[in-house]
């Protein structure tokens, strides 16, 4: 799933304090699917019943800190765009019970097959927003977050689409906000070009440095870092990802 400029930026530019709700949720298009496929019954039910307790109250200030959010006792908040069927999201928030995890992720059958894992297994340390990470940006507090993963965003290849780009001058602006000094943003891509385009709007923005990249081999990443569906589908049809991770200075 892949993002559309913001057509209200301004909004972008503050965490949402004092302003009407028309100002605190400036108007985003959201580009790709939004849904899938009929959900099971049982995933509608889940969708229905077990989602609303997990978004983050995007209508109330956020918590001061925002650890406060999760009803696991957690040291530090991650967050997670586009999240795709949350497998990865899962297993991190399984290996790091410390870390509370906000997820986003706009299509609604990703969301759904997250839910089954937290339905069979629940740590208490996972948020969702199931929309535009857009509206969720502004609502985080200025340093709040500690590792940001984006992990094979829609690449939009056409050169017209570019501007559809999740990894943007813009959208690193305001991670860097909400990250404190010294996280972590970990970028996967298996195309050349988003990689290249990532690296440039990393250099131009001057808020972050490069500190590590595996192209050739997905084992030689930290261990931490395990596989997607998306990833091994690259990987069968012979597409090399690259794996970037990157310091908030």
């Amino acid at each position: 799933m892949s993002l559309a400029p913001v057509e209200a930026a301004d909004g972008l530019e503050n965490n949402g304090a004092g302003m009407s709700e028309p100002e605190r949720y400036p108007a985003v298009r959201t580009y790709g699917r939004r849904k899938g496929h009929r959900l099971s019954p049982r995933k509608q039910r889940l969708f229905d019943e077990l989602l609303p307790g997990l978004r983050p109250p995007l209508d109330a200030p956020a918590p001061q800190p925002l650890t406060g959010l999760f009803s696991a006792s957690v040291s530090e908040v991650w967050l997670e765009i586009g999240f795709g069927a949350g497998e990865h999201l899962y297993w991190q928030a399984r290996a790091n019970p410390h870390a509370g995890i906000i997820g986003c992720e706009p299509f609604i059958n990703g969301v759904a097959a997250l839910l089954g894992s937290l339905a069979d297994e629940n740590p208490g340390n996972v948020r969702i927003w199931d929309g535009d990470v857009r509206e969720l940006l502004p609502w985080l507090p200025d340093g709040a977050i500690s590792r940001v993963f984006i992990l094979h965003p829609d690449p939009w290849p056409k050169i017209r689409h570019r501007k559809r780009r999740l990894v943007s001058p813009q959208t690193l602006r305001e991670l860097a906000r909400i990250m404190r000094r010294g996280a972590e943003l970990r970028v996967a891509t298996d195309i050349a070009d988003y990689a290249r385009t990532s690296l440039e709007a990393v250099r131009v923005s001057g808020l972050f440095e490069w500190t590590a990249q595996c192209a050739a081999d997905w084992r030689e990443r930290s261990g931490d870092w395990p596989q997607t569906r998306y990833e091994r589908k690259a990987l069968r049809e012979g597409r090399k990802p690259v794996y970037m991770k990157f310091e908030r200075l």
